[in-house]
């Protein structure tokens, strides 16, 4: 039988190659394409049976815009990446019975403990009728149970698609609540890993750790050329901890499913945290992330006071190993530290906008993203820049989902439920079969509540809107969607640290309508007509006439400063918020085409019956313009000349 990526590769040759090349991620895609399709395209006989594959899954959903929902795509990605999992968990279960004599053992006495810390919370479960007091006693459970459990904590706090939402407040409180382990035997892992002693590789090295999490321990040292390091040291036997805990948890999954009344199969999501986990602790891979972060994102030089950028911590990689990590040490500010931020007299909204501007790059742009920019990763350096840390957990969606992601705000703006409904079809949240319409129905009356309305543009707002909106449809976060919800999370966290304001959804609106802009590929130019345009070919005028105020705005601005001199330099992201010019005509011009090509003929009735309906009121008020004077008295009027005393000459 076929396994899920064979059927990706299948679903691939079948359907159309330009379309399927974007569904597929870049490994992915380079694979099969390599391997099976050295010249492309192949002729239209072999592509067409994607018609019948697509047809299979429409909605009956219809528009001037069209609709090819994708969920095929999302449904082999999900067994696909969960096939992948089991042959990570297999392999490394294997290595771990055969490298421990005592292995069975040892999987008998860690099941002992799991067992013991359940039972446990099932005698809490049953004594305590309130939620969040269970849901405490669930957070002191996972604590107990370490490492593993805690990360499974961790995550699992941004993911109320599965908890309710009173365990997820109480398991955001989990931090890395562990101990330090003796620095005698992170030094002796240091000397095993590099092959030297200590007095070889560093002049000095703190003797405490400046910082300790569940996976590992960091040391502040100096080199023998005198540059200042942060080294890293996993906790050891984290792999074949994680790979005890990972295979007894698929054992136990189903109770701690029935006690924390989760809201779908909680193993699956599980398989994709634990997945993650097991990148997190190859420092080699952590090391190859940062330095693909710092090539994609970091710009200013940070040194020189002059302008704010990017950094991310240089690898010295002659100091590296799978469980050590050796990074430029960099000093910094917590973003939480309003005081020493206030001293150093950063510019808050800068700090913001950079950070928002680099992180929408990611999400938008590069697909390569940070999965937890929490505080304690994200720190302010004395010039103003923003230093990245930790690049354990990271993400990287195709370009299918980043256009789905804006997609969906698009929607989401709009109002536009049934839109919205075809998204999570389409993106895989909601199981195939499910009824479209009676989504798109509950969406829209959710929109109509004066709450959701208040809370539109905050971002943790929304998210629990739509999981309490579609609870009783088995909504789920496909696996690609998980992180990037969790790092939108940890965004607006972020940066309400310096901003208790912010919004992450408003913020990102301009950048979102930029790339619209500049992005001439059809599912952009499509997404910026169903911005502008709705379903039935009527045209949105007032968002049309604010994109035009905006851009006009803009437009004399950037001459002001052209004419005094003074524009900023364009670098980085000091004008993201403006709009390209070139694209902005580019963009036009494709709209008018739309327009005028045969699948615009709505949009001409309508654009005709408003300019009507415009040039009637226009000519009545000038006619009549008495009847729009506030000030008209009947007294003043000609008795002579009469109303059409001031009648435009035509």
């Amino acid at each position: 039988m076929a396994g899920p990526t064979s059927r990706l590769f299948v679903l691939a040759r079948r359907g159309d190659g330009r379309r399927l090349r974007s569904l597929l991620p870049r490994s992915v895609h380079a694979a099969a394409w390599t391997a099976t399709s050295p010249t492309l395209p192949l002729p239209w006989p072999v592509w067409s049976p994607v018609c019948c594959l697509f047809c299979s899954y429409s909605s009956a959903f219809t528009s001037v815009h069209g609709e090819r929902p994708t969920s095929e795509y999302a449904k082999i990605r999900k067994e696909s990446l969960e096939t992948q999992f089991g042959r990570i968990l297999g392999s490394s279960s294997r290595r771990l019975f055969a490298d421990r004599g005592f292995g069975p053992f040892l999987a008998l006495y860690r099941a002992a403990t799991i067992s013991f810390h359940v039972v446990k919370f099932t005698i809490w479960h049953l004594l305590l009728s309130d939620m969040k007091k269970r849901a405490e006693k669930f957070r002191e459970s996972l604590i107990s149970l370490g490492p593993f459990y805690i990360k499974l904590g961790q995550a699992l706090s941004t993911r109320p698609d599965i908890l309710p939402s009173a365990y997820c407040q109480e398991l955001a409180k989990l931090q890395d609540q562990i101990p330090p382990f003796p620095t005698r035997i992170a030094l002796r892992t240091i000397e095993s890993q590099l092959g030297s002693r200590i007095s070889d590789l560093f002049a000095d090295i703190s003797p405490e750790p400046i910082a300790a999490a569940s996976l590992g321990q960091v040391y502040k040292a100096h080199l023998h050329t005198g540059e200042l390091v942060a080294v890293k040291v996993q906790r050891p036997g984290m792999a074949p901890l994680l790979t005890l805990d990972a295979l007894l948890f698929n054992m136990i999954g189903g109770q701690l499913k029935r006690f924390a009344k989760a809201r779908k199969d909680l193993l699956v999501a599980v398989n994709e945290i634990v997945r993650h986990m097991f990148d997190e602790i190859d420092y080699v891979l952590e090391g190859k992330n940062a330095e693909r972060f710092a090539i994609l994102y970091s710009h200013g030089s940070g040194d020189d006071n002059s302008e704010v950028g990017i950094k991310a911590p240089k690898v010295y990689w002659t100091y590296t190993r799978k469980s050590i990590l050796t990074l430029e040490w960099i000093d910094g500010i917590k973003l939480t530290d309003a005081e020493r931020i206030s001293k150093a007299n950063l510019n808050r909204k800068r700090m913001i906008d950079e950070g928002l501007y680099c992180s929408l790059r990611q999400l938008l742009e590069e697909g390569f993203f940070h999965a937890d920019p929490h505080p304690g990763n994200l720190v302010a350096t004395k010039s103003g820049s923003l230093a990245y840390f930790d690049f354990g957990m990271m993400g990287d969606i195709p370009r299918h989902y980043r256009v789905g992601l804006i997609q969906m705000l698009v929607h989401y703006v709009n109002r536009d439920s049934l839109g919205l409904a075809n998204d999570f079809h389409s993106l895989g949240f909601i199981p195939e079969g499910t009824d479209l319409h009676a989504v798109a129905d509950a969406l829209k009356i959710s929109f109509g509540d004066a709450s959701t309305r208040r809370q539109s543009n905050d971002f943790q707002g929304v998210m629990n809107h739509l999981y309490d909106v579609m609870y009783e449809f088995n909504f789920s976060l496909p696996p690609d969607y998980a992180l990037v919800i969790r790092a939108l999370g940890s965004l607006e966290g972020t940066a309400k640290a310096l901003d208790p304001d912010f919004k992450v959804i408003e913020s990102a609106y301009p950048f979102v309508i930029g790339r619209l802009l500049e992005d001439p590929s059809p599912d952009m130019r499509k997404i910026l007509r169903e911005l502008l345009i709705r379903d039935d070919g009527s045209i949105r005028w007032n968002r049309l006439e604010r994109l035009i105020a905006a851009i006009s705005e803009q437009s004399s601005e950037s001459s002001n400063k052209s004419e005094d001199g003074s524009a900023d330099n364009a670098s980085g992201s000091s004008d993201w918020r403006s709009f390209n010019m070139h694209s902005v005509v580019a963009a036009t011009e494709d709209l008018f085409d739309f327009i005028l090509s045969r699948k615009g003929w709505r949009v001409r009735v309508f654009l005709v019956q408003d300019i009507i309906k415009a040039s009637d009121a226009f000519l009545q008020e000038a006619t009549f313009s008495y009847l729009f004077d506030k000030d008209f008295e009947m007294g003043e009027l000609n008795p002579e000349v009469g109303v059409f005393l001031d009648f435009p000459v035509l």
